[in-house]
């Protein structure tokens, strides 16, 4: 045997005489020996992936940027004997490595699926005998058999015998495909009738169907929530750095305590860095995915579902997403002398659903529907579809007479029939040629006149599709009013594909992969940016457009239902596979339809964007909060040269800031209008004003605690945490609204933490609970003025974040 593994393509070409050559072997099929050789040389027919150690995996957890800043500030806390502290930076750590372990799946859900798809049992001929094996033992060169309802194990090229399979999960096609001697067959595809033998050409990994499982562990989605969510952390962080060093020189150039200088440096460390941004994220997420989940749509990646938000093109499956995967009849055309349910009834007459021949299935649902009545007819004998002779007969009685009746292929039914003259043929041709220009097939049917059943006379036309699903264009439409556009991906001819497409609205440019492979990536980049989808494609073509189309910088939903779609479904930001999909595209979706239909498609584009707005409110209210705390603490450095919030005020004010505001996740928002994008640089710029006159407002009520109360230092850091801990629940009442805060209410869960952390933290300070305590005038003086400044800086509010789109 050749130790060059083949593409299973090339096999097509090659004769049999030469295949048992190249793959050492013979029609008396291969000894156990040379099988448990070619086992121990090239493997099992499965998938195989290498497994992480999900110890190590969860324990890395701890290793990062942001980590290491929490670990050095949680060694900081336990230094300088702040025990308290520095466990509650360890939880908060423990806590996010715990929510990124349960969500991380990668790929080897995907792959243990594939390997399952080949656990079945299959008819082998070895030793000059037929016996039954596990799939997973076949080998190169083993001599196959698969019948009607059989799953081919392996990718192999057919010695005797002929098949109709079905392919539409691994290649798209929507029609059967009839195969005969020397045709190949792939692993994976199902047989829908007919028997035959084969040689083994590829297995596992080498399959068409391993190939497409590989392209699912090479794809690999890019989480722009977690590009945004360490540009956030980078750009604070520099901020908290800077500050640090500059207090620090300053604190050594007068001589202070160093013990100054590192609790300056924990606090702002807690305070900089977005400690509960993980779990936050996780939570918003995790509303947003239990309300798609009312919907009928089950969400498998959580960062799928802000990342959807920003989706602006959505590449569609078409088989058995956009269209029902699903033989039907489109029409019935009548020949003169017969009408439109003659034609049906013959043709119905020529059908049993219990072989379940698609094309049979399809016939009869049209009749019934149809309403055509069958009462005085009765099937006496059925002959199946035959691929040697192209049709399906019956001898059917009516009032004790009986006549023949035939369906197939149109150039055959109509080359035995005695009515078809020059000019019935040319009518017939023509109307044959417009059915086929719309990626139609068509059935001929005919019956016999008189006594003489072979004088059969053409009935008429019965032209086949997989026709949309009753929602596809309306989902098209809305998807259009939210500003994406759709693409049609599909492997299908480029007539069906125009066909579907102008249907459901997409459009009619419609080109093929081999039209645009040679060129180079900018060229292919602009053909796809202009055109409406492509057609005759494989699954590493889709896979290849989704990318192409992310390194243009378009963020990509891909809809699908078959094996041949995951290795795209899981490239995709969003993955939708739809409700009958196949396990592996469930598996490599980031969102599982769980009802039929397609127009939750739309709803989960909606609720992405409502997302989006939840988690860009909580992101402007740290970054303002930030601004704030970091600029004040270093004023107050320079001005009472000492540090005006202890390391406990930082605590209370990161669970009352941070956690509190996890209600938003249940915030009352609106979606928009046109796909959201995240830009952080003006999110920090947008939010350098209201930060500011914060910080004005800080350096007020110092004023007044110092020269109205005439408070004490410890009561001074009490006052300065109540500021912070009321700005901050005020604040996120105003961040909430783009627009002026009036413009829409908040959430009732909003509301609600928000008035429990003002109360809760008016008490502790009001009783002295583990801080020094204020009296009630001074807490409540603080509260309105922070009430009411927060209230004047929703203007100029407004104005950035107009100015700067957000």
């Amino acid at each position: 045997m050749e130790s060059k593994i083949k593409n299973t393509t090339e096999y097509e070409k090659i004769s049999l005489e030469e295949i048992y050559k190249i793959l050492g072997t013979t029609a008396d099929g291969l000894s156990d020996s040379e099988v448990k050789n070619r086992l121990e040389k090239f493997g099992n027919n499965e998938i195989v992936e290498k497994k992480q150690n999900s110890l190590l995996e969860f324990i890395l957890r701890y290793w990062g940027p942001m980590p290491w800043l929490l670990e050095i500030a949680m060694g900081l806390a336990f230094a300088l004997n702040h025990y308290f502290e520095g466990i509650i930076i360890f939880t908060l750590l423990t806590a996010n490595a715990v929510i990124g372990q349960i969500h991380s799946n990668g790929s080897q859900k995907v792959m243990d699926l594939l390997k399952k798809r080949l656990a079945i049992k299959s008819k082998v001929f070895r030793n000059k005998k037929w016996s039954e094996v596990d799939a997973k033992g076949i080998v190169d060169g083993d001599i196959i058999s698969i019948k009607l309802g059989d799953i081919a194990p392996a990718d192999a090229k057919i010695i005797s015998g002929e098949l109709s399979i079905d392919q539409s999960s691994l290649t798209g096609e929507s029609l059967p495909k009839e195969t005969h001697p020397s045709d190949i067959i792939y692993s994976g595809s199902v047989v829908r009738r007919g028997e035959a033998t084969g040689i083994v050409v590829n297995t596992g990994a080498n399959t068409f169907f391993g190939k497409t499982a590989g392209l699912v562990k090479t794809a690999q989605p890019k989480s722009h929530q977690e590009e945004m969510m360490m540009a956030v952390v980078k750009y604070l962080i520099y901020l908290g750095i800077a500050a640090s060093v500059l207090v620090s020189a300053s604190a050594l150039f007068m001589h202070l305590s160093i013990l100054i200088m590192l609790t300056f440096i924990i606090v702002v460390l807690l305070g900089a860095i977005p400690a509960a941004l993980p779990a936050v994220l996780t939570i918003v997420q995790s509303v947003g995915a239990t309300e798609l989940a009312k919907k009928g749509a089950l969400v498998t990646r959580l960062d799928s579902v802000e990342d959807a938000a920003s989706i602006d093109i959505i590449c569609f499956d078409k088989t058995g997403t956009i269209t029902q995967n699903k033989l039907s009849v489109v029409d019935s055309i009548p020949f003169p002398g017969y009408n439109v349910e003659d034609v049906l009834r013959i043709a119905a007459l020529t059908s049993q659903s219990e072989g379940m021949d698609l094309i049979d299935l399809a016939v009869i649902e049209y009749a019934k529907k149809s309403g055509v009545n069958f009462n005085e007819y009765k099937q006496v004998t059925y002959t199946p579809f035959d691929p040697s002779v192209k049709r399906t007969e019956a001898i059917i009685e009516v009032n004790g007479k009986r006549f023949r009746a035939v369906k197939g292929a149109a150039q055959v039914i109509m080359s035995l029939c005695h009515n078809v003259d020059k000019g019935t043929l040319d009518e017939v041709n023509k109307t044959i040629d417009g059915f086929s220009r719309k990626g139609y097939r068509t059935l001929a049917v005919a019956r016999s006149e008189g006594d003489d059943l072979n004088n059969l006379k053409l009935t008429g036309l019965l032209p086949l599709t997989d026709p949309p699903r009753p929602d596809s264009k309306d989902m098209i439409d809305q998807a259009r009013k939210l500003s994406i556009k759709p693409m049609m991906l599909t492997g299908d001819s480029i007539d069906i594909a125009k066909e579907i497409s102008n249907q459901i609205g997409i459009g009619n440019n419609i080109i093929r992969m081999e039209d645009i492979k040679d060129l180079s990536s900018d060229k292919q980049l602009k053909i796809v940016n202009e055109c409406d989808g492509f057609a005759g494609i494989y699954p590493e073509d889709k896979y290849k457009i989704v990318n192409l189309l992310q390194s243009g910088g378009h963020i990509v939903g891909m809809t699908g239902d078959g094996v041949n779609d995951a290795p795209a479904l899981k490239q995709a930001e969003m993955g939708i596979a739809v409700s009958n999909s196949t396990d592996v595209a469930k598996a490599a979706a980031s969102v599982v339809l769980t009802e039929s239909g397609v127009g939750v498609i739309i709803d989960a584009i909606t609720i992405s964007r409502q997302t989006y707005q939840r988690m860009l409110t909580w992101v402007l209210n740290k970054v303002v909060k930030v601004i704030e705390f970091v600029v004040f603490l270093s004023i107050g450095f320079f001005w009472l040269h000492n540090i005006l919030l202890t390391l406990l005020g930082m605590t209370l004010l990161v669970f009352a800031n941070d956690f509190v505001s996890m209600t938003l996740a249940t915030d009352n928002v609106k979606s928009t209008s046109n796909p959201d994008q995240w830009n952080v640089k003006n999110i920090i710029v947008a939010s350098l004003l209201p930060a500011l006159l914060y910080v004005l407002g800080d350096i007020i009520v110092i004023l007044i605690g110092i020269n109205y109360f005439h408070l004490q230092w410890n009561e001074l850091t009490s006052l300065i945490m109540l500021s912070f801990i009321f700005n901050s629940q005020f604040r996120v009442l105003i961040m909430r609204e783009r627009k002026h805060f009036w413009s829409s209410l908040p959430g009732k869960g909003l509301l609600i933490s928000s008035t429990s952390a003002i109360i809760g933290i008016a008490l502790i300070t009001l009783f002295g609970i583990l801080i020094p305590s204020l009296n009630l005038l001074i807490i409540l003086s603080v509260l309105g003025l922070s009430a009411l400044f927060t209230l004047g800086i929703d203007f100029p509010k407004y104005y950035m974040f107009k100015k700067f789109g957000l």
